[in-house]
């Protein structure tokens, strides 16, 4: 029986050494990162409308990965049969965070920016910790230049707003930014209820731009399948995960809960989907706001969600015959 790095060297425990995302390496110098994966935080909160807190959410999210990060040389999936992330084939690098400049938007948008396009120049799939749901849309625009793509959005607020007081970049105006960029070619937006931070003239803009729009009780009603079938198929996806997107019942860690949410496998399992049907170029997960959640589950579930969902990912790239 093959053995794991564990056996021979330290049990290096999850409350053991640096808190990295994973406890994968660390790669502090952007011009040197190689690796499939590269793992960056954003930790700015200042598009806020009520509770900050979330500039917290990536040292929250990147403490509850330990959990997942036990040495063992991937991760097996019984009811999949699949041994995920394997250590020898799929290499993931913490990058540190971007600068945040406090007051300061327009700096810390610049720096944000400046650090994905790092991380698409190094060819490896950027995974952006938030921040509240503002970075989305700094992160979005550093793809221009690389081939289009069609956002899949978990949230509960459509986050379409155009400006109000003179804010365009605050956390409700992301997904609106990325359907101006050039490189969106359109959304499928999840899990989008009840009283929400958009007008209805937000949503008519969302769907002439080719939104599909679902709530939660119509994503249900359709199923996994149902709701993949209205996805296009193979395109390029860029996955954004608000954290408010779940039911507070499991993730109360965030600054905007919204009760009637998805619980965990409604989720992935679409997410599974969607790495069959197309190449998932980058996601973010945004608005943990640790304050709110003394017991962490909502760390715990952010990070098991993205370290699951880059299994799928990459599961897909070697059935393709590539990692990248």
């Amino acid at each position: 029986m093959a053995s794991h790095g564990y056996e021979a060297g330290r049990l290096n425990l999850p409350f053991v050494g640096h808190c990295t995302f994973g406890k994968q390496p660390i790669c502090t110098d952007w011009d040197k990162i190689d690796a499939d994966v590269a793992v960056l935080g954003v930790p700015y909160d200042m598009g806020t409308q009520y509770r900050s807190g979330a500039r917290f959410g990536p040292r929250a999210i990147r403490e509850a990965s330990t959990l997942f990060s036990f040495g063992h040389s991937g991760a097996y999936d019984h009811e999949d049969d699949t041994v995920y992330l394997p250590t020898d084939k799929v290499r993931i690098v913490d990058v540190g965070d971007a600068d945040i400049v406090h007051t300061d938007t327009v700096t810390s948008h610049e720096n944000t920016r400046y650090a994905v396009r790092k991380i698409l120049k190094s060819g490896a799939l950027p995974v952006v910790l938030g921040g509240d749901h503002a970075v989305h849309a700094p992160v979005i625009e550093a793809f221009a230049g690389e081939a289009p793509v069609h956002i899949v959005h978990f949230d509960a607020h459509l986050d379409f707003v155009d400006e109000r007081h003179g804010v365009r970049y605050g956390h409700g105006n992301p997904l609106r930014r990325a359907s101006e960029t050039g490189h969106v070619t359109g959304m499928t937006q999840l899990g989008i209820r009840n009283v929400s931070s958009s007008n209805r003239s937000d949503y008519e803009a969302a769907r002439k731009f080719g939104s599909e729009i679902l709530s939660v009780r119509q994503v249900r009603k359709l199923g996994t399948e149902g709701v993949l079938a209205l996805i296009p198929k193979g395109v390029r996806y860029y996955v954004t995960i608000d954290i408010d997107g779940f039911d507070p019942s499991i993730a109360p860690g965030t600054g905007t809960p919204s009760h009637g949410g998805f619980l965990y496998y409604e989720v992935l399992e679409i997410l599974q989907g969607l790495a069959k049907n197309g190449e998932v170029v980058g996601m973010d997960l945004v608005e943990v706001a640790p304050v709110y959640d003394p017991s962490g589950i909502t760390g715990f579930l952010a990070a098991q969600l993205l370290l699951n969902f880059l299994g799928f990912v990459f599961e897909e790239r070697f059935k393709r015959g590539r990692n990248r």
